[in-house]
């Protein structure tokens, strides 16, 4: 029985055909369709043409939901070239029929510059809301899913039509992985992780994050993850403090940048005491030294752990809850530096000003000799008072330097993690707080070789990615029982 209507980028015909020709002799299929610009005028041998603006557009989901008959709707979402696997197809059949699920997806090979490389993707949970989660792009579909979600699709997205049609589908059903490998795409794109994992922030897609934030907000409410602007307020009379505020860098070897961060630190001029506290995580690289050439100066707290398991979270841990630690817990990374001498000053007047829990500011992506790199300044201007709290849950990142309220810290605590423990506590902060923003450079943020992201296999960009989603899922799962009067 023909089951299967498939749908395909048209690029070229060097590009398409070896697809094209690997479907007709599969018996499953119906009938193929080419997505084609709508200039293109072709004629293919057993394809059908549908023009389309773009592989991102609302009015593409629906002419696919409109020509798919068959059981199942299986749509290549690139124009890269994808070599299918043996029985690929077949496979994904049988997983989707067997779980009844809405969707299945696979784990896949890169092929880059004559190499092949197996690419592991991820799978799907609750809050998965990244509107880049990495589905590889060769996915079956339950039409009649598919067509249900399609119609609910109303508002036309210029860009963010595939992240909205996968929402709506897991509103229906499972989105299911398939960790094996069933096909190869041809890959073009050569950077770094440390290099593309900023993609999300550059300026020259700000018109693509508001429209994917009202996609997302929109699914929030659906599901009753919605949070309105009504905020705890904060009274800034919990404890006493010595100091108004507390720098605090954890560090393990880094020799090279460990000693310019403390300069820029005890250059801040300031109308309130501060200190430094730096939690020296076992060093053996000769950081350790550098540091302890500052411990004269009175404003510099040096802790050496006694415990070995401790993270970047735990380190933070150690460092708010250290007796002299002030009103305000203010991030500097080891690697990085303050922008001026007046970046405190403007965190802790922010925290007054705009009466918030935490305060964000804004960064510059920078060499390690601080000179402006590409995307160049990250500012997160999509972050609204009013919608930032949810467009948190669709974000990998909140921004830097982050400054919290200490008290406030003290009751939630930092996961003893040394990645995505800063967003962890963002986002379980904004769920009762208002979340502070400054939109101007505080902090230079140097890009190197040391970087711990600078440069990272798929499995360990994988493993944060899953850590992250988990994140978002506890926190959805923690809104929505408060919504509903559960929590």
């Amino acid at each position: 029985m023909r089951t299967i209507d498939c749908f395909l980028p048209y690029t070229s015909m060097e590009a398409v055909m070896p697809f094209v020709n690997e479907l007709r002799n599969n018996k499953k299929i119906n009938r193929i369709f080419l997505l084609a610009g709508e200039e293109n005028h072709l004629t293919i041998h057993g394809c059908e043409i549908i023009p389309v603006k773009n592989l991102q557009c609302t009015d593409m989901i629906h002419k696919i939901a409109s020509a798919a008959k068959a059981g199942m709707a299986f749509v290549c979402w690139t124009q890269r070239v994808v070599e299918p696997g043996l029985y690929a197809l077949e496979r994904m059949v049988s997983v989707l029929e067997d779980t009844q699920a809405v969707m299945v997806y696979a784990d896949y090979y890169k092929k880059m510059e004559g190499e092949v490389k197996p690419h592991p993707v991820i799978d799907y949970q609750a809050g998965s809301l990244r509107d880049d989660f990495d589905f590889g792009p060769c996915i079956l579909y339950n039409t009649v899913a598919f067509k249900e979600a399609a119609a609910r699709m109303e508002l036309e997205r210029r860009y963010g039509a595939p992240y909205e049609l996968r929402l709506r589908l897991s509103e229906c059903g499972e989105l299911i992985h398939i960790n094996e490998y069933l096909y190869t795409v041809v890959e073009t794109d050569n950077r770094k992780s440390g290099e593309k994992m900023f993609d999300y922030v550059n300026p020259r897609n700000r018109e693509v994050q508001l429209e994917m934030e009202q996609i997302c907000t929109a699914y929030l409410k659906r599901i009753d993850g919605y949070l309105p602007p009504v905020f705890k307020p904060v009274a800034f009379d919990t404890g006493s403090f010595a100091f108004e505020a507390s720098v605090i860098i954890p560090v393990r070897n880094r020799v090279r940048t460990i000693e310019d961060a403390i300069r820029s630190v005890l250059i801040q001029e300031t109308t309130f005491p501060f200190n430094l506290i730096v939690i020296d995580n076992h060093s053996t690289d000769g950081t350790s030294e550098i540091i302890q050439k500052y411990t004269s100066d009175t404003r510099v707290i040096y802790l050496v752990p006694e415990r070995t398991d401790l993270g970047i979270g735990g380190c933070w841990n150690m460092g708010i809850h250290h007796p002299e630690c002030g009103k305000f817990a203010v991030q500097l990374d080891s690697d990085d530096v303050y922008s001026s001498a007046a970046t405190l000053q403007k965190i802790v007047n922010a925290f007054y000003e705009q009466q918030c829990a935490m305060v964000v500011g804004t960064y510059q992506m920078t060499n390690f000799e601080m000179q402006e790199i590409p995307p160049g300044i990250i500012d997160h201007r999509e972050w609204t008072p009013e919608n930032g709290r949810n467009n948190a849950l669709r974000i990998n990142g909140l921004g830097a330097p982050r400054a919290f309220y200490t008290p406030v810290l003290w009751e939630i605590n930092l996961p003893n993690t040394s990645y995505g423990e800063d967003y962890a506590v963002g986002v379980r902060i904004s769920r009762e707080y208002q979340l502070g923003r400054i939109y101007e450079v505080l902090y230079l943020c140097r890009r190197w070789e040391g970087n711990s992201d600078a440069s990272l296999p798929v499995e360990k960009m994988n493993s944060y990615n899953m850590y992250k989603d988990r994140l978002r899922t506890w926190e959805l799962q923690a809104r929505i029982n408060q919504n509903r009067g559960n929590g």
